[in-house]
């Protein structure tokens, strides 16, 4: 109902306000991932399981994050865009509330199924209100922008899971995603527009919707803008999964100290973000991918030469993934504007698929780093080496040739 009703009468949301959602929109994913890093292995231990078990929470995330997206891009085409955010971040807040107090690891994995839910819903609706409101390019710029901003909370989120962490234990991670989710979905509530101004009245039906879909997987600067996103978020994620374990059971870091190692590597990120909105007005989309993909090649190579050199310190891992994740910066916002370009009335379909490929990716990614675990760096180190290569084969093929949009 009110969907409906802002569709027809709402102005449109202001610059800030169009920026001040997506940034928040979009944050809660990482934040669900990286603020409770330092305690996966305090949750471990809680509930006396193992390494493959813990993986699960963010196993299960990611691989819910990814196939709701399926749902949530065509409820955002069909309903506007506002109904699926005010939703999602509801399911958000109840399910960080489950998560708080689980009294087991089920539960605590079925309340991060339930987050997955509500940060996609979230998600999905910033990325098409930013294609519904502007051009590719604007729209990218406007992404990076947003990722700076993602880059600052992602940097003091894992400090923060640490300190929290060490003072109250693992549930108190979770009590601050309840906190932030509650404000959120309260400014949401009072500010958020709709920006949808033609639904697509026959979204959810079968027929239309997997034709939908089909016409998205079938255009090539879908593929260009989607792989090269998908092997960059994987060498993330292998960090994600992996580093807290490797750096604190491994290379000896205390767990209060993990949130300023992961804090250190984003902003890179935050640099990379800084970087792609200098690079896109002046060189282009396509242009501005490439240099994201030269780093993480070169970045993967260094990280996979230093542990095979026996070089097993955390600055070997940290300096590297810091340059990672500068081109991460570069890629990712380009990458979802571009994947959208031509979908300018079911943007919601094309960021789900887009969403579904890199959390498929990532969730297969992040269980072989849990089941891969030896007690050694050289998983986690190939991995990544592997998500940088993978990340210049298809910037250097796919977008290269199907990369323009204008």
């Amino acid at each position: 109902m009110h969907g409906a009703l802002a569709t027809a009468v709402q102005p449109r949301l202001t610059p800030a306000l169009l920026l001040a959602f997506t940034a928040a929109f979009i944050t809660l994913q990482p934040i669900s991932t990286d603020l409770y890093q330092a305690a996966l292995p305090s949750i471990g231990t809680a509930f006396g399981v193992p390494v493959a078990d813990v993986q699960l929470t963010l196993t299960v995330f990611v691989a819910t994050f990814g196939v709701w997206q399926l749902i949530a891009g065509p409820l955002s085409d069909r309903y506007g865009r506002y109904p699926v955010a005010f939703g999602g971040i509801l399911t958000y807040v109840a399910a960080s509330a489950i998560c708080t107090f689980a009294p087991s690891l089920p539960w605590l994995i079925a309340g991060r199924a339930l987050q997955a839910v509500g940060a996609c819903s979230c998600l999905v609706a910033a990325r098409a209100m930013v294609r519904d409101e502007l051009t590719p390019e604007h729209g990218a710029r406007v992404l990076a922008a947003s990722g700076t901003l993602l880059g600052v909370c992602v940097v003091i989120a894992p400090i923060l899971g640490g300190l929290l962490q060490a003072a109250f234990g693992w549930r108190a991670t979770f009590g601050a995603m309840l906190a932030v989710s509650s404000l959120l979905a309260f400014a949401t509530l009072l500010r958020l527009k709709e920006t949808h101004r033609a639904p697509n009245l026959h979204g959810l039906r079968a027929g239309p919707l997997a034709r939908g879909y089909a016409q998205v997987v079938r255009a090539p600067s879908w593929h260009a803008y989607t792989w090269p996103a998908v092997a960059s978020y994987a060498g993330l994620f292998s960090f994600i999964s992996g580093g807290s374990f490797v750096l604190i059971r491994v290379l000896g870091v205390a767990p209060v100290y993990y949130g300023f190692c992961f804090s250190f590597i984003v902003s890179g990120y935050i640099v990379g973000t800084l970087a792609c909105r200098r690079s896109v007005p002046r060189h282009g989309m396509p242009w501005t991918m490439r240099r994201g993909a030269l780093l993480q090649l070169a970045a993967g190579s260094a990280i996979a030469g230093l542990a095979l050199a026996g070089l097993h310190h955390p600055l070997a891992l940290l300096a590297p993934q810091f340059v990672f994740l500068i081109g991460h910066g570069l890629i990712q916002p380009v990458a979802q504007s571009g994947s959208m370009a031509r979908f300018p009335h079911s943007a919601g379909v094309a960021t789900a698929a887009m969403g579904l490929a890199m959390m498929v990716v990532a969730a297969a990614v992040g269980q072989w780093i849990g089941a891969s675990y030896n007690g050694t760096v050289y998983p986690l180190t190939l991995t990544i080496a592997a998500c940088g290569v993978a990340s210049a084969l298809t910037t250097f093929t796919l977008a290269k040739r199907y990369g323009r949009v204008d």
